[in-house]
């Protein structure tokens, strides 16, 4: 990877810098939502972020639950802001686009979310599930469907480099998915669950860094494209 000339915002067009606020969006999204795992988490001193899922957070009933979804709003709106990036920096390249749509339409579920809260352990355990939590099981699988796809679509797409990454990233993604899979009964059935909380935050991390990532590699080739001299290579 080639560094990339540093260059005044002021010698950028309007339109490169609108895609690099857009891409920067990328990286304040991962960073955001990792913040309000460890914060929302510490105003509910019984939770525990190795036992228990990021859902539990906003459960209906859970203490956290206001400010969870308060505080995935901008978070919705940062990543829906970074697929729109995504989309501007592919110029010609209709491969990119998708990836960008599919990255939008991940943000964009973060509307429905607040509506289909799951229950607390106790209320499934005692029969008091209801539609809800049927729809936020589809939500979390629709979500990670989204995110394989767009990764398997980066993988044609950028170089070598970042393609191997994706792979990688893929697999990890499948592996830990299965993990929290193969714990998931526990929680309906309110048993003990000792590494779902575990399983699913290293899931969810490998997507915020791959959002990083992709994020970086962007905005060179954004600042590459539009400034004369200078090339980047991944």
């Amino acid at each position: 990877m080639e560094p990339v000339a540093l260059h005044s915002v002021k010698e950028l067009p309007v339109s490169t810098l609108l895609t690099r606020i857009l891409l920067f969006c990328g990286i304040l999204s991962s960073l955001l939502y990792v913040a309000m795992n460890v914060f929302v988490a510490m105003q509910w001193p019984e939770y525990s972020s190795s036992s228990q899922t990021v859902s539990e957070l906003s459960a209906i009933g859970a203490p956290t639950r206001k400010l969870w979804v308060g505080l995935s709003i901008p978070y919705t709106f940062l990543v829906m802001a970074f697929g729109w990036g995504v989309w501007r920096s592919a110029r010609e390249n209709n491969s990119m686009k998708v990836v960008g749509g599919l990255i939008i339409t991940y943000g964009a579920l973060g509307i429905g979310w607040p509506f289909v809260p799951m229950h607390l352990r106790e209320t499934l355990a005692a029969g008091g599930g209801t539609w809800t939590d049927t729809a936020h099981i589809a939500f979390g699988i629709v979500t990670v469907l989204l995110m394989l796809v767009a990764m398997a679509i980066r993988i044609m797409v950028l170089g070598r480099n970042f393609r191997v990454y994706s792979i990688v990233s893929m697999l990890l993604l499948l592996l830990f998915g299965i993990l929290t899979t193969r714990e998931a009964p526990g929680i309906s059935e309110n048993l003990p669950t000792p590494w779902i909380g575990v399983w699913e935050r290293i899931n969810i991390g490998i997507f915020l860094i791959w959002v990083i990532v992709l994020a970086t590699v962007l905005l060179r080739g954004v600042v590459g494209s539009d400034t004369a001299g200078t090339t980047t290579r991944v």
